[in-house]
């Protein structure tokens, strides 16, 4: 009898490892892929608020990543006056690069703890140079698809995509070979190029360009005061005081299918269309 009660009591806590383990596999897998994307300007309080909400409210961990500017300090004090008003436990500022064995030792801890992940403005190249280093990168992809929050402004709403726009080359024509891009961060789904300080600066020209040379591709031309609000790396609420763009293009060459999406509208990211749903301030 005691045999067979040590047996059964092996076999239940192997079912229990396992069903753990099985859970554990489960919310890794279905982790909410979370995203905030600014195109600029001002940062829409209802988008830092849902920042903030999805990062855990008063248990939230920002990690703020300046790798973009110049001036890394300014940018973090500026930002996290937009932060503090929605009471996270912590803020905390990302070493400056160039990043140094020490500093890259740091800043993996506190990516780990990090609940959520935001880069500032400035140059979005500045950041991927510093994201040449593999083990930063993947790390950071790691993060997101596990359920970390990630937002980013300006250059750093640039990064979200595959296929980055860099900022070089000549805007005057409508012409894709003539838009540099290279490598992104890629948070977003591969086939989609988003591009920011949209209309304000009149840069439909050179996503026009991108997708009809990309006809695979989806277009989201991001306006200043304005951001896209992302869930599950595929439904996003347009948020602020401005539009969101998309662009696809059509089997006809040269043809494109352009939609203005007003604040309170929602796109599909994975279908390239708009979306009927309620907006963040009807639910």
């Amino acid at each position: 009898m005691r045999f067979i009660h040590k047996f059964h009591s092996l076999r239940i806590k192997h079912y229990t490892l396992s069903s753990i383990m099985l859970i554990l596999l489960f919310l890794q897998t279905n982790a909410q892929e979370r995203l905030i994307i600014v195109g600029g300007g001002k940062r829409p309080e209802a988008a830092m608020a849902k920042f903030i909400e999805w990062a855990g409210k008063e248990r939230a961990h920002i990690l703020i990543i300046p790798w973009a500017t110049s001036e890394p300090e300014a940018s973090f004090e500026y930002l996290k006056k937009d932060l503090v008003l929605f009471n996270p436990k912590e803020i905390e500022l990302a070493p400056i690069a160039p990043i140094t064995e020490e500093k890259k030792i740091k800043f993996l801890n506190q990516l780990k703890n990090a609940t959520g992940v935001f880069f500032t403005g400035g140059d979005q190249v500045k950041i991927m140079e510093v994201l040449k280093d593999e083990s930063l990168f993947q790390n950071l992809k790691q993060r997101y698809n596990a359920g970390t929050v990630f937002g980013g402004t300006s250059a750093g709403a640039a990064i979200m995509s595959s296929q980055m726009i860099t900022g070089e080359g000549d805007f005057t024509v409508i012409d894709g070979k003539k838009v540099q891009t290279s490598l992104g961060l890629g948070l977003l789904p591969n086939d989609v190029i988003v591009d920011q300080h949209f209309i304000k600066r009149q840069r439909l020209n050179r996503l026009f360009g991108l997708i009809l040379q990309n006809r695979e591709k989806f277009g989201i031309g991001i306006d200043e005061d304005t951001a896209l609000v992302l869930t599950d790396n595929r439904y996003g609420e347009v948020v602020g005081a401005r539009q969101i763009m998309m662009v696809n293009a059509q089997k006809r060459n040269g043809a494109l299918i352009v939609h203005l999406l007003q604040p309170g509208e929602w796109l599909d990211l994975r279908k390239h269309k708009p979306r009927k749903q309620k907006s963040l301030k009807q639910k």
